[in-house]
């Protein structure tokens, strides 16, 4: 059995017209798809809501729906989603998600009351590039960059007579609302970008757009310990706005990579290459380390890849100063080509061992007979 539509809301059959808002508000806000995305259930309680809303909300609906159900609509000729005012209800839900979420939920909701349309977001981003060592060991930066502020011959309007008025298309709310099915969405107004507002004259100066950009230049402090894709925080060196609002300059940071050493976090790996026979008799080796150098010792028999820890000798940790370790792992190399003493100094190594270098089929015992068996 479907709910009824005061089920739907979770309001009594008594409910009076600001309650029945009240409860849409809150209910499309719970179940609206910007908020579940992916989730069809919710979609589908969405729609009920709406649906619901629409018939409580207009007097004549209600009184047909109180008296005859759902079934009493049909037969009166009331279509569930004829003519309901889906852009007053979605400005209505515009207000609520903004003070939720900030604004800018969901693609933007248009309210009824006019408000002025920000043309660049204050707080804007560049990017440095730095060297390996640069970022292990932190630095001094130059950063150039670019920031937008409001145009000084029209005062950020972007008209010649710095005059502006109401855009006809969109009628000041900077949003237009089309409909696909029974759900309405809202876009920024391609007359107006958004901003409410039309101009007659483009200012030659900024060419309409209200705003000039500027270069600049600062010179940051790289942090010890810095890694590939942070950020960093330069605050007042954003965009300014017509009221003199300045916001925060974001530095997306870049690191090189090394011919020797790879970071993962703050361990810090390096590949040290051996000769065989120095596996064989076990050696001790200085390798390099990001401040120095050190011995690794290596054990008679060591494999290849394996890999040996020295605590404190990576990278410091930009927030808590701990040191990772650097890990050295080793690569056995062996000859690719060998003379005729070495290939006879090799043979005689092995044969010290006990090691043939034809073993014969006995030294395997029934194992050739064994594998045969296999296939009888």
């Amino acid at each position: 059995m479907d709910l009824e539509y005061y089920e739907i809301l979770e309001i009594s059959r008594d409910a009076d017209s600001g309650a029945i808002k009240k409860a849409y508000r809150k209910q499309a806000l719970k179940y609206h798809p910007d908020r579940n995305q992916g989730d069809k259930e919710a979609e589908e309680k969405f729609k009920l809501v709406n649906e619901a809303y629409q018939v409580l909300s207009d007097p004549q609906k209600k009184a047909t729906y109180d008296r005859y159900g759902k079934s009493g609509l049909d037969s009166q000729g009331f279509s569930h989603f004829s003519d309901m005012n889906y852009e007053d209800i979605m400005g209505d839900l515009g207000s609520i998600f903004e003070s939720v979420f900030g604004g800018g939920f969901g693609g933007g909701f248009g309210s009824r009351s006019e408000r002025k349309h920000q043309k660049y977001q204050l707080d804007l981003e560049a990017s440095v590039t730095l060297e390996f060592q640069e970022a292990a060991f932190g630095c001094k930066k130059e950063v150039s960059f670019s920031y937008k502020k409001p145009c000084d011959s029209c005062d950020g309007t972007g008209s010649e007579d710095k005059q502006t008025h109401t855009c006809s298309d969109c009628g000041g709310k900077g949003q237009v609302f089309y409909r696909q099915g029974f759900m309405t969405y809202s876009q920024t107004c391609p007359s107006c970008g958004g901003s409410g507002q039309s101009i007659k004259n483009s200012c030659s100066t900024c060419s309409g757009k209200g705003y000039g950009v500027h270069k600049d230049k600062v010179t940051i402090d790289i942090p010890e310990g810095i890694d590939n894709d942070n950020r960093i925080r330069v605050a007042n060196k954003g965009n300014i706005d017509d009221l003199g609002r300045r916001g925060d300059l974001y530095i997306l940071v870049k690191v090189k990579e090394d011919e020797h050493f790879v970071r993962h976090n703050d361990d810090v790996y390096i590949e040290v290459p051996v000769f065989f026979t120095q596996v064989a008799l076990g050696e001790s080796i200085t390798i390099p380390t990001l401040r120095g150098e050190t011995t690794l010792e290596i054990p008679m028999g060591a494999k290849d890849k394996q890999q040996f820890i020295f605590k404190k000798e990576g990278i410091k940790n930009v927030h808590s100063h701990r040191f990772g370790s650097l890990i050295a792992q080793i690569k056995i190399e062996y000859p690719k080509k060998l003379n005729s003493e070495q290939k006879e100094l090799l043979e005689k190594l092995g044969e010290s061992f006990g090691i043939k270098n034809r073993p014969r089929e006995e030294s395997f015992g029934g194992v050739f007979e064994k594998i045969k068996g296999w296939f009888n």
